[in-house]
C-alpha cells in the first residue's frame, strides 16, 4: 500500500470518526460492553491502546467479534509492537512520538499509522517518508489551537487528529480548524462509569460529546 493511499485512509477514517476515543482496557469483561456502548453512542471508530496488559486481546476479540467497528491500536512504540498490533487484526495504528524507528516501521506496515508529533522538525521527519496525517499530541500542553495555526503556514497539505487535553469544552473549536480532521481523546469515558460498568452512561456521554460538536 503506498503512503498516499494509507494517507487517504487514515483521513477518511478520522473525518468520519470526528472523535477518536482513546481506549484503555481494564479488564477483559469490559471489552465488548464498553465497545458496545461507544458505537450506540455514535463512535464506531476505535483506537485501543497498549497502556494495560489487554489492549492486543481487545484488538483480536473486537476484529473477530465486533467486524462492523473500526478497530485501531494506540500507543504503539516501537517495531516490535507495530508487528504485534498488525497480527492481532488492528485497521490503524497510532504512536504518541515519531522515532525513526516508528516512522520506518510505519512505511512497512500494511494498515496506515498515525504518527504522534509536537514540532515542526517532528512533522519534516514524517513528511520525507510520505506522512501528510499526523496526531498532534499531547495537544494542549504543546500549543493546542494556536500551534496548529502555526503549523498550517509551513505544511500546508498536512492535517492532524489532535489529541491530549481535549475535552467538551474545546473539542469543537479544534474541529474548526482546517488542518484538523478530528479530535482524540476519553472524556465520554469517565473512571468511574468505566470502573463501575455503567454503559448507559457511557452511551449518553458519546451521544452528547458528538451532538455538541453540530
Amino acid at each position: 500500500m503506498t503512503m498516499q493511499l494509507k494517507n487517504d485512509l487514515i483521513e477518511q477514517l478520522c473525518v468520519n470518526a470526528r472523535i477518536l476515543p482513546v481506549i484503555t482496557i481494564g479488564s477483559e469483561e469490559q471489552i465488548l460492553p464498553l465497545a458496545d456502548a461507544l458505537a450506540a453512542g455514535g463512535l464506531r471508530t476505535l483506537e485501543i491502546t497498549l497502556r494495560s496488559a489487554h489492549g492486543l486481546t481487545a484488538i483480536r476479540r473486537l476484529r473477530e467479534e465486533r467486524p462492523e467497528l473500526c478497530i485501531g491500536a494506540g500507543t504503539v512504540l516501537d517495531h516490535r509492537m507495530m508487528d504485534q498490533v498488525e497480527a492481532a487484526g488492528a485497521q490503524f495504528v497510532v504512536t504518541p512520538g515519531a522515532s525513526r524507528e516508528v516512522l520506518e516501521a510505519g512505511v512497512q506496515c500494511a494498515v496506515p499509522v498515525l504518527p504522534g508529533i509536537a514540532t515542526a522538525t517532528e512533522i519534516m521527519e514524517g513528511y520525507a517518508l510520505g506522512y501528510r496525517r499526523f496526531k498532534l499530541f499531547p495537544a494542549e500542553v504543546c500549543g493546542g489551537i494556536a500551534a496548529l495555526k502555526a503549523f498550517g503556514g509551513p505544511f500546508a497539505d498536512v492535517r492532524f487528529c489532535p489529541t491530549g487535553g481535549v475535552n467538551a469544552g474545546n473539542a469543537a473549536q479544534y474541529l474548526a480548524l482546517g488542518n484538523v480532521m478530528c479530535v482524540g481523546g476519553t472524556w465520554m469515558i469517565d473512571a468511574a462509569s468505566l470502573a463501575g460498568g455503567d454503559w448507559a452512561r457511557i452511551r449518553q456521554a458519546t451521544a452528547d460529546a458528538l451532538a455538541a460538536l453540530g
